[in-house]
């Protein structure tokens, strides 16, 4: 028997990135159901953007923040490929490759955000040096902030925005009856962005079924931001926010709760 069966998953992420996650659940048995929490959208003008940076060349290594900074500003790099880039994480990292560009700069195997990132030696010692950021508006600013503290010379683009989605009754009417019909045992919360906006689209119904079930975050910074929120829910913590180490702690949980 597949491992998942029976497991049904309520999926949050973005819709483009929503479906390679479902996929995976799905061919470990599991049944996915997809409210996406957040929205993504272009942010800005390309050329103006471009304008503004001036020579890429200039800077000692231009960070990615993540794949849908990829999507909306690999543009940016104009096909140059000798440009010392950075990727917060393996995802970032596979869609620069997949748009033809080299990742010079990564965190540590298996690490994926910006405390990881900063401890690789091009950044861990910046003073001097001309940073570019390339990342989503009203973002986590640490990064920015850090590289700054350490004396380098940071300068950011938004190229994208994350909206919180807004659901009509009749979406979050029908996710009620699916709760309530035993059809969702765990809830995905990869970012504290994603896990604010299903918590405040959340008729009171719908917050008392996200109580009973788990919820599957990536660490113990969202984990604990959802219990600052106030959920009382069962957290199980994935090693990562990528969608095979989601899978894995799923598997996991689903194997010690069942005794295999």
């Amino acid at each position: 028997m597949p491992a998942l069966q029976g497991v049904g998953v309520l999926v949050t992420r973005p819709e483009q990135q929503a479906m390679p996650l479902c996929r995976l659940l799905e061919i470990q048995g599991a049944s996915t159901l997809r409210l996406p929490a957040v929205e993504i959208k272009p942010f800005g003008n390309r050329r103006e953007t471009a304008a503004k940076l001036g020579a890429l060349a200039e800077f000692d290594v231009i960070i990615f923040t993540s794949a849908n900074a990829v999507r909306f500003g690999a543009s940016l790099l104009d096909q140059k490929l000798d440009l010392t880039l950075a990727a917060i994480g393996p995802a970032t990292a596979r869609a620069l490759n997949l748009a033809g560009y080299r990742v010079a700069v990564l965190p540590p195997r298996g690490a994926f955000d910006s405390e990881s990132l900063l401890q690789h030696p091009r950044l861990e010692h910046p003073a001097g040096r001309r940073i570019l950021i390339i990342k989503g508006r009203s973002g986590r600013p640490f990064l920015e902030d850090e590289l700054a503290r350490r004396g380098a010379e940071v300068v950011a683009a938004d190229v994208y925005e994350r909206v919180p989605a807004t659901p009509n009754r009749a979406v979050l009417a029908a996710l009620l009856a699916s709760f309530a019909g035993g059809a969702v045992q765990v809830i995905t919360a990869t970012s504290l962005e994603i896990a604010g906006n299903l918590l405040n689209m959340a008729t009171p119904a719908l917050r008392d079924e996200f109580e009973r079930v788990h919820w599957l975050v990536p660490g113990e910074r969202i984990a604990a931001g959802l219990r600052e929120r106030g959920l009382s829910s069962p957290l199980l913590q994935a090693e990562s926010a990528e969608d095979h180490d989601l899978v894995a702690a799923l598997v996991r949980w689903r194997s010690s709760v069942s005794g295999a």
